[in-house]
């Protein structure tokens, strides 16, 4: 894929969905979308499970161009969230992370050294924020927090509805497509890193701010539906066994989070960490030496005895045991 090219798609969305049946929450809304897929679409995940007040917000952004910010803790899913949405409605999506290496060159665009008719000239090259805003895209900040200054005012011009992208380099003025939407996503909610977790984020401009329509928290699915999304990932965890397993590693990341919120520790288990401390599990066939190298050796080492006492709460077994499973 690559931006040089226009999306071939109506000007508007031209197909109508059913709220309850396409994202299997509890709502009569309908929303439009698209009747052609392209390349730019994001693959549907048909395990996927949608928190309802998060799924209506980002459809409120779709459907009524509003600017939708998804605030959470991370591994949530926030972006995958965006992205489901978009993959149902058939609408491409473009996802851009602003670490601190992206500055408003790499969005914006640059001059390059292009050679034709065997000569070197030096030519204007588009960045993904101006092609982007041209054609029916949902663009999704991630880590939006975590943005430069000079980035956050660049965006700041296209958070009006209306708003217009000037490119002072080029003597252009950009409208946007009557389908291009924005959405961002965060782990904090604009006033910087107050939990110590999210390092390098930022405070953002209060009048920034103002300019997203909708902020939406996702939190955490409840035991029951993050054992579904876990099982759905993993193929081999479907006897009765490994889905006993699965259950304490579940519950475990539980009191991890419990205990954060207490104060009691200061690092947490994401479903992402649970995805991962299973695989682990399968290729090392021990649910202890997989804790560890999953989790155990990120924490601090003051810590380490309560996280272990967790472990062996949920499994009744010592973290440095023989533990080994067949």
């Amino acid at each position: 894929m690559t931006i040089n090219s226009k999306i071939e798609l109506p000007n508007k969305p031209n197909q109508k969905f059913d709220v309850s049946k396409t994202f299997k929450i509890d709502s009569k809304l309908s929303v439009k979308g698209f009747k052609d897929k392209t390349e730019w679409v994001p693959e549907i995940d048909e395990g996927y499970i949608f928190d309802k007040e998060t799924t209506l917000s980002i459809l409120a952004g779709f459907d009524h161009n509003r600017r939708v910010m998804i605030q959470g803790f991370h591994g949530t899913g926030k972006s995958t969230h965006i992205e489901q949405v978009a993959a149902r409605l058939n609408w491409p999506c473009v996802r851009i992370n602003l670490d601190s290496h992206i500055s408003r060159i790499d969005l914006l665009g640059k001059d390059a050294i292009k050679v034709r008719d065997g000569k070197q000239i030096t030519e204007f090259q588009e960045g993904l924020l101006p092609w982007s805003i041209q054609n029916p895209v949902a663009l999704v900040f991630d880590e939006y927090d975590a943005g430069r200054p000079d980035v956050m005012f660049v965006i700041q011009r296209i958070l009006e509805v209306e708003g217009k992208l000037t490119l002072l380099d080029q003597n252009k003025v950009i409208s946007p497509h009557a389908s291009f939407r924005l959405f961002a996503t965060t782990n904090t909610v604009g006033l910087g890193d107050v939990t110590g977790l999210y390092h390098g984020t930022q405070q953002i401009n209060q009048g920034q701010m103002d300019r997203w329509h909708v902020l939406s928290t996702l939190n955490y699915l409840d035991p029951n539906q993050e054992f579904k999304v876990v099982v759905s990932k993993m193929a081999d965890f479907k006897n009765a066994k490994n889905q006993e397993i699965l259950k304490n590693m579940i519950k475990l990341a539980n009191l991890t989070r419990n205990g954060f919120a207490n104060g009691d520790i200061s690092i947490l288990m994401s479903p992402r960490t649970v995805i991962s401390w299973a695989q682990n599990f399968k290729i090392f066939k021990d649910v202890a030496s997989s804790f560890k190298l999953t989790f155990l050796n990120k924490c601090d080492d003051m810590e380490k005895p309560i996280i272990s006492e967790y472990f062996q709460r949920c499994f009744d077994l010592e973290v440095d045991g023989d533990n080994s499973k067949s």
